[in-house]
């Protein structure tokens, strides 16, 4: 669930009391409220009613179909009163996961499923709570609203009653024997002053009311927690597999354009050494020469990778010193602090040594600093990392794939990634893990 935001807060010269009885978000929350008492009423009969008809048939064979159809009827309810959330208060809920039936069940597989879904009965429960609490926000904003701006604009109607009823005003008192009517300029001040009391508590009223109407919206309308979880886990898992695959590829292409092409060059210059080594020693012992060359490059590539892969130093000394080792080889002056009590699990110690490595290649190629921190520290259950340059800024978590994969990676793990990149600088990565030690 999120709120809807308008553009930029400006500065008004009114305050805020004198402003909300002609704001739009009052009109908007009144107009909720008024529109919500028929549609609720409309839920809550249908809604009863073919729940009680599909619960009292049960021990026939129409009984649970038509349970099933009267949970679809409510949940179509809770589409229409999302809408209408997100159009007049402003909030906007996501929608529920569709029904899911039994695999090759049918019909009666997706019954079952429309049965059981806890989200179906949370939208059923809506519209029978709803109802009571539509007639109350109904009657209580309609009744402050009226009587506010009709006693604040009491001067200028107070002519009907002479004219038309006979008497001076509005009748505050009678018994039959006395009367008191609103009818001196004095009481008709006060009747207004009245009036632009209730006006002015109107709005927060409409508010408070509305408030109430979001959090039965939110609470039973959106998707539980559990179905976002899994939702969010598919979506994670989905990312976990993207990166394998691409780190794959990448190991794969690196071995074969790297060290898989030196070490076929190596076979073929020694099978050639090996030709020349009785005709030409000279010649097979310079060729030999060149193969032990090329064995010193593919063994400098192999150890690349393997860094690349999972360093040893991480795996022998932590993240303090395979921190250390990646700033030595950053183009500007890192200083690295790591202050952990023990190391974490071994995928998050990875997690973070890939994001730091990755922070300060952005900051070699991209920021033209000239000093740049690493600091590494642990909250409570949290592995928390910060990567700080005094470079040019403009670093954007949407405006390239560098950033944009980190965030994906730390999100697959429950972490978090933010960017302070003003543009000038100084830029300030703050990426967030769970410890998991």
């Amino acid at each position: 669930m999120a709120l809807a935001h308008g553009p930029e807060t400006r500065h008004h010269r009114l305050p805020a009391v004198l402003r909300a009885p002609v704001e739009a978000r009052t009109w908007r929350e009144f107009g909720h409220l008024l529109l919500g008492l028929p549609l609720s009423v409309l839920y809550f009969a249908l809604s009863i009613t073919m729940v009680s008809l599909g619960a009292g048939l049960v021990v026939t064979f129409l009984g649970v179909p038509l349970l099933a159809a009267a949970l679809v009827m409510c949940r179509a309810f809770g589409t229409v009163e999302r809408a209408r959330a997100r159009g007049l208060l402003g909030v906007e809920i996501a929608e529920p996961a569709p029904v899911r039936g039994r695999p090759g069940g049918g019909l009666m597989g997706w019954v079952g499923g429309v049965l059981k879904s806890g989200e179906s009965w949370r939208h059923f429960l809506y519209s029978v709570l709803h109802m009571p609490w539509a007639v109350f926000a109904f009657s209580v904003s309609l009744a402050f609203f009226t009587y506010g701006w009709g006693l604040l604009t009491y001067p200028l109607w107070r002519w009907v009653f002479p004219v038309y009823a006979g008497v001076d005003g509005i009748q505050l008192y009678g018994d039959g024997t006395h009367e008191f009517y609103l009818d001196s300029p004095v009481e008709v001040a006060v009747t207004s002053l009245t009036g632009l009391f209730f006006v002015l508590v109107t709005p927060w009223v409409i508010r408070a009311l509305a408030g109430v109407d979001r959090l039965l919206v939110v609470g039973l309308l959106s998707p539980s927690r559990l179905a976002t979880r899994v939702s969010e886990l598919e979506s994670d898992r989905g990312v976990v597999v993207d990166t394998a695959a691409a780190d794959l590829r990448r190991i794969e292409r690196d071995l074969h354009d790297g060290a898989q092409a030196r070490l076929v060059a190596l076979a073929m210059d020694l099978g050639l050494a090996k030709e020349k080594l009785l005709e030409d020693p000279e010649a097979a012992s310079a060729m030999v020469d060149e193969a032990h060359g090329e064995v010193k490059l593919a063994l400098a590539e192999l150890r690349d990778l393997a860094r690349g892969i999972h360093p040893a130093v991480l795996t022998d000394r932590g993240l303090d010193a395979a921190l250390s080792a990646v700033a030595s080889r950053c183009t500007v002056p890192v200083t690295v602090e790591v202050d952990l009590p023990t190391r974490p699990a071994p995928a998050i110690e990875g997690i973070a040594y890939f994001t730091v490595s990755e922070l300060l290649q952005n900051v070699s190629k991209h920021s033209r600093a000239s000093r740049a921190t690493v600091d590494v520290w642990r909250v409570d259950d949290r592995l928390m990392l910060q990567v700080t340059d005094d470079g040019c800024g403009g670093a954007d978590v949407t405006g390239g794939r560098g950033l944009a994969g980190l965030t994906e990676r730390l999100d697959a793990v429950d972490g978090i990634l933010a960017v302070q990149s003003p543009a000038g600088g100084p830029t300030t990565v703050v990426a967030e893990l769970p410890w998991r030690g």
